[in-house]
């Protein structure tokens, strides 16, 4: 599933992401990196950013690149 598909509060792991250059530049300057684990904190209405907590920092998404962005799903974060 996609970063998009992910509900409020659900734990979720980076398997991949898809993208040229740009999409794999700012994932990589906002730190986040396949197997990292992140929980949706927010997902704002009328195709907004989402807000995602990871590695103790909180980070929005635009839609655009949270829909490339491949992810399970997983119990917890540990």
């Amino acid at each position: 599933m996609v970063l998009t598909d992910a509900e409020c509060g659900q734990n979720v792991r980076i398997v991949s992401y898809q993208g040229g250059r740009g999409v794999s530049s700012k994932l990589r300057q906002l730190s986040l990196m396949p197997g990292d684990c992140l929980q949706v904190l927010k997902k704002a209405p009328l195709r907004g950013p989402i807000l995602i907590e990871s590695n103790g920092r909180s980070v929005a998404l635009g839609r655009g690149v949270a829909v490339k962005v491949t992810v399970e799903d997983i119990d917890g974060c540990d």
